[in-house]
C-alpha cells in the first residue's frame, strides 16, 4: 500500500514541477493539424466523377449485338457490324449520362452509371424505364466504316 502512496506523491510532484503549455500556440497548432486532416480524409472519401468521354461498350438491343464509341469532346457513334445505327451528343447529368441523337426528333435521353473499369458490366436504366446490361471495353474510336457521312 506504501508503495502506492508514494508512486502517486511522485507522479503528482512531476504534473506539478512540470512547465506549463503555450496553451494559445499549441491548442491552434492542434487545430490546424486536424482541420488538414479532416480535410485530406475527405478529398481521399471522394470518388472520382464518372466520365463518358474516351469510352467504348458493347451491349444487345432489339437482338442485335451493338458498340457505342463516346469521343474526347462527347460525340457517340453506335453501330452493329458495318451498319451505322445512331450518332450523336452525350453528357453527364446529375450522375447519369444522357444522350441526344442527331438521327430523330426525341430529345434527350438519360441512363442510369456506375463507375466501371475496362471488362466489367453494369445494369444501365433509362429515364423512360428501359433497361441494358452494358459491358465497358478498351476505346477504340468508331470505324471508318461507320462514321456518320
Amino acid at each position: 500500500m506504501m508503495r502506492i502512496v508514494m508512486t502517486s506523491l511522485a507522479v503528482l510532484a512531476l504534473i506539478a514541477c512540470s512547465k506549463p503549455a503555450d496553451t494559445t500556440n499549441e491548442i491552434i497548432a492542434e487545430e490546424n493539424m486536424a482541420m488538414d486532416e479532416n480535410v485530406m480524409d475527405a478529398n481521399l472519401a471522394t470518388p472520382a466523377a464518372f466520365q463518358l468521354n474516351e469510352t467504348t461498350w458493347e451491349f444487345t438491343q432489339d437482338g442485335k449485338p451493338m458498340m457505342e464509341t463516346v469521343d474526347a469532346s462527347g460525340n457517340y457513334i453506335a453501330w452493329s457490324g458495318t451498319e451505322h445505327v445512331d450518332h450523336g451528343t452525350s453528357v453527364m447529368k446529375d450522375g447519369k449520362a444522357c444522350f441526344t441523337s442527331a438521327m430523330d426528333k426525341e430529345g434527350e435521353t438519360c441512363w442510369t452509371t456506375s463507375p466501371v473499369e475496362i471488362g466489367q458490366s453494369m445494369e444501365t436504366t433509362s429515364d423512360k424505364g428501359e433497361k441494358l446490361t452494358v459491358k465497358r471495353v478498351a476505346y477504340m474510336a468508331a470505324p471508318d466504316a461507320v462514321k456518320a457521312k
